[in-house]
């Protein structure tokens, strides 16, 4: 069995863990309720650490909707055009104007999303209160449990930075009966989510009993992200030159590129020297609440017992995800056309796929170069599912014509770790038990290329981006049959970057390419302020074999944060919460 302490005492805390319960003077009359805690149960070192622990488990949306989670496979990886939602027209069909840029503010998933960064927020705030009123805590525990809670409501208000931009900003200080309800949004509070992670930078130490806490050199690389989010570029490249050359897990592994690229997403590889910052995730603990549930749909679609998960088709990669593969000389095609259509998307450099192909019909495979990090990202049909079989095709698709040929491939388990790397004591085999990434190495790696690129040297950037492009050529992580390399795959390192302008070409594609479908892809090309030309030849392009979602949708500079969900607004009123522009 997995288990981490992080997630041992998940039961402690609860909502209702957090509330003061008071009676009337009559002591006979002053009994807790069935299942309420005392303040001094609360403020104890078991209380104060039970309540960080549950702050931690909300970086998985435990609770919420499956789109509230840190992984954003839909805000970030579908709107990003690296998938389709998947699955056919009527199955969650709320993702289909998600998928559109034409989300509604009455949304009950952008509501739910919401309310779970603020959920992570309050636990936060009610730790750092618990543990600045415990009489049990050592000056040190007090002060490495406030940063841990700093860092993750650093977090929070991360992910709610980049997805609505302007939110109420509550600390510890605020709650209710002190204003909490009177707060406005606004989207100026970068400094105060910079000093969140600084506090935990410097005070955090360096290793931990538990693996999945966060460190010091979590919160660096974090401050470092959100650094570069504000174009501050020197600011970010001292941060991650540090971070690289310091940088340490938190069970004390010097930050490193894993050998092989599929072992970053293997439940038995989880916590390893690339894992800066991850949700942790375990099985056999009395539910599956403490598997990846945010995950459990995107599994190959009605596999039975050849495939994963038995369910349910979504978060299908898209046509141009593929194409984005195609290699020249070993290196990915950069050009596009006067359009914004992007070179691989051209007929000549597509991807051949078996779209309109029944699976039993005969198929040829692509024999083109591409890079090999495709069989690691797109399920594809004639190629090998992990230790499963050979993608089948359509067999695996519920609705070609909607979702197109292919099926997601990374956080996916293996067969060899069904029922024991996976809990399917629910409704589907697929509540897997690995962990996921909110940050890792060759993540930071290429933000560091970024902040040198912009700001620095383009060798170093250059260096940087190798590293990454020089894991992914280990013919050793190949996907193989027999011994043999699945498809042409043809990956070479760059002896330059040219100028800064097509530097950034480059360091912006191999973010593409190695970041496919965590949830990156969205919020890359906004900040990048290419995203209105980016989406929209994705839109024109993914339209011609998808058409009955795509035709008409397109994409504003509207569309670059999330609407304020109404339901907030008619709780807090419109006089506190203002509403985002909406085209």
């Amino acid at each position: 069995m997995k288990n981490y302490q992080i997630l041992k005492r998940l039961s402690l805390v609860s909502a209702s863990a957090f509330m003061l319960t008071f009676a009337c003077k009559d002591q006979f009359l002053e009994v807790l309720p069935t299942g309420s805690l005392a303040q001094t149960q609360l403020t104890s070192r078991a209380g104060v650490e039970g309540a960080l622990i549950g702050t931690y488990a909300q970086l998985a949306g435990k609770g919420f909707s499956r789109l509230a989670a840190a992984n954003n496979w839909v805000w970030g990886s579908i709107r990003g055009g690296e998938s389709n939602k998947g699955t056919d027209p009527g199955d969650y069909s709320n993702i289909n104007a998600m998928q559109r840029y034409e989300t509604d503010p009455t949304d009950g998933d952008l509501n739910s999303t919401w309310a779970a960064k603020y959920e992570g927020i309050a636990r936060a705030n009610a730790t750092i209160r618990l543990a600045n009123e415990s009489k049990e805590l050592s000056a040190s525990d007090k002060t490495r449990v406030i940063a841990e809670a700093r860092f993750l409501r650093g977090h929070f208000y991360f992910e709610l930075k980049r997805l609505f931009n302007s939110v109420p900003y509550v600390d510890e200080t605020i709650d209710y009966g002190k204003g909490i309800e009177k707060v406005k949004n606004s989207p100026d509070f970068w400094g105060k989510i910079e000093a969140d992670f600084k506090f935990a930078f410097d005070n955090l130490p360096e290793t931990s009993s538990a693996a999945g806490r966060a460190n010091k050199w979590a919160a660096g690389a974090y401050l470092g992200k959100a650094y570069l989010y504000q174009n501050k570029f020197a600011d970010a490249r001292s941060m991650f030159t540090n971070v690289i050359a310091n940088g340490k897990t938190t069970n004390g592994k010097k930050y490193g590129l894993v050998s092989k690229f599929a072992e970053i997403f293997n439940a038995e590889n989880d916590n390893n020297e690339e894992a800066i910052f991850a949700i942790q995730s375990s099985m056999n603990t009395g539910n599956v609440n403490n598997a990846n549930g945010f995950d459990d749909l995107n599994y190959p679609y009605n596999t039975g017992s050849d495939g994963p998960g038995n369910c349910c088709g979504f978060f299908q990669p898209s046509f141009s995800m593929a194409n984005a593969y195609r290699t020249s000389n070993g290196l990915p095609l950069l050009g596009e056309q006067a359009d914004g259509t992007p070179d691989y998307n051209l007929a000549a450099n597509a991807v051949k796929n078996d779209f309109g192909i029944n699976s039993a019909a005969a198929f040829t495979e692509d024999t083109d170069p591409l890079d090999p990090r495709i069989d690691h990202t797109i399920g594809r049909r004639g190629i090998q599912y992990l230790d499963w079989i050979e993608h089948p095709g359509a067999n695996w698709i519920r609705a070609q014509p909607y979702a197109g040929p292919y099926s997601p491939k990374k956080y996916i388990y293996y067969k060899r770790q069904e029922n024991t790397l996976t809990d399917g004591s629910s409704w589907t085999r697929g509540y897997a038990t690995m962990n996921f990434n909110i940050i890792r190495y060759a993540d930071v790696l290429l933000m560091a290329a970024e902040a040198e690129i912009e700001g620095g040297s383009l060798a170093t950037a250059l260096g940087y981006i190798n590293q990454v492009r020089s894991r992914a050529a280990n013919p050793a992580g190949f996907v193989t049959k027999g011994g043999k390399a699945e498809a042409n795959y043809s990956i070479s390192t760059y002896t330059t970057l040219g100028d800064q302008a097509n530097a950034r070409r480059i360091v912006r594609m191999e973010r593409l390419l190695e970041l496919a479908t965590e949830g990156h892809r969205f919020f890359d090309l906004v900040r990048w302020n290419v995203a209105s030309r980016t989406l929209n030849a994705y839109l024109k392009y993914e339209a011609k074999w998808l058409i009955t979602k795509f035709g008409g949708a397109a994409y504003n500079e509207e569309d670059k944060f999330l609407p304020i969900p109404q339901q907030q607004i008619d709780i807090q009123g419109a006089d506190v919460l203002t509403q985002n522009p909406i085209k």
